[in-house]
């Protein structure tokens, strides 16, 4: 089924690294702003139109930004515009980001009555000088917190985000944010390697403190240390990125892996339906003055050949630990894919790094360290 994304750009504070679409929350604009995203959701004003688009959906993604900055009553008003719109699936998958100093019980309670079931924290690491680093608003104490209240609200379904590869940082370090993030008892975590954008502030304050980032071979060895212990804690590695106990697996996230629909709505959402592909507007006031004078939102709208098609299932297949159903996509695609990329693939099967089988290739674990270099083949 399709997912829905809802992009919410509000922050309370610009984190130092942060490269997202974004800005500083301002109550009236995030008034005016959810007005504009019920006006699209309720098709006000048409993104692209697509032959006869089906009209079933099986999850919710508010993303951001924060978007726990938006009230109970937002959240809920924005549901039932997507509700409204499409049909949702009974047990819908509902996610919404939050910063751990954003959440009050208070407002967990409004979120749940208003229909959110996961909540996913951005805590990045619970080592409060590296939070100071990144220019975090929470320690790690609130992190902690902000989970148990989630717990006590009657969430079942709780991620969180965690980032390595920080300035200065050491295996040991990284280590000590794994084991205190599987103390909290999360269902899910998401990893990530910090990536220094070149107009992130963080750039200039790494250079004025002498901070660095660790060799490659320490990032490594973090990466793989890290998935041992969330292993050995009963996580389950199902993505490059991301790790999950049973059946809870980030239900919205793996439509992007497994060449799946999404269609997004409010200012620099991305939708990929029927072949077709296209992104909104980045800026807010742009989006509302569009949304509520009539004109469309997106801005960049393009059908994807069926080549383009089958190199991003590949790519983003990949990321998978169960990797890619050749056979589907054969079928999808009426293609012969080892026929096409067998030749620049072998020299990756020979090195241990990807596994092929008739009907299925995944990465190994050793492998998918080395991702990029592989997926290079498809693009």
């Amino acid at each position: 089924m399709l997912g829905l994304y809802v992009h919410v750009p509000f922050c309370a504070a610009i984190c130092n690294y942060c490269n997202f679409n974004r800005g500083l929350f301002d109550a009236t604009v995030k008034g005016r702003y959810v007005a504009a995203l019920v006006r699209e959701i309720d098709g006000g004003a048409e993104p692209v139109r697509v032959g006869s688009l089906p009209d079933a959906a099986d999850t919710i993604y508010f993303g951001g930004g924060t978007p726990s900055l938006l009230s109970p009553d937002d959240v809920s008003a924005v549901i039932q515009a997507c509700r409204r719109r499409y049909a949702m699936a009974d047990g819908a998958e509902i996610t919404l980001e939050a910063n751990p100093e954003s959440i009050t019980p208070g407002l967990l309670d409004g979120f749940r009555h208003a229909g959110v079931n996961r909540i996913s924290f951005g805590v990045q690491s619970f080592r409060d000088d590296e939070l100071k680093r990144l220019s975090r608003v929470h320690d790690s104490a609130r992190a902690a917190r902000a989970l148990a209240d989630a717990r006590a609200a009657g969430f079942d379904n709780i991620s969180l985000d965690l980032m390595m590869w920080l300035p200065g940082q050491q295996v040991d370090e990284w280590l000590e944010s794994v084991d205190r993030a599987i103390a909290v008892a999360p269902d899910h975590v998401s990893l990530y390697m910090l990536e220094v954008y070149p107009n992130a502030p963080l750039r200039d304050e790494m250079a004025r403190s002498a901070w660095s980032q660790a060799p490659d071979d320490d990032v490594a060895a973090m990466y793989v240390a890290g998935m041992e212990r969330f292993e050995a804690a009963g996580f389950v590695q199902y993505e490059i990125s991301n790790v999950a106990k049973p059946a809870r697996r980030s239900q919205h996230n793996l439509k992007y892996w497994t060449d799946g629909e999404w269609q997004g709505f409010g200012c620099g959402a991305h939708s990929t339906r029927r072949g077709a592909r296209w992104k909104n507007v980045s800026g807010t006031d742009d989006y509302i003055e569009r949304m509520f004078g009539g004109r469309p939102p997106a801005i960049e709208k393009r059908c994807l050949t069926v080549d383009e098609r089958l190199g991003d299932a590949l790519f983003t297949g990949l990321r998978l630990n169960d990797g890619i159903n050749v056979a589907v996509l054969n079928a999808r695609y009426a293609a012969d894919i080892w026929r096409r990329y067998g030749a620049d693939l072998q020299p990756f099967v020979d090195l241990g790094l990807l596994e092929v089988t008739p009907d299925r290739w995944r990465l190994t674990r050793q492998g998918l360290l080395l991702a990029h270099e592989v997926m290079a083949v498809f693009v």
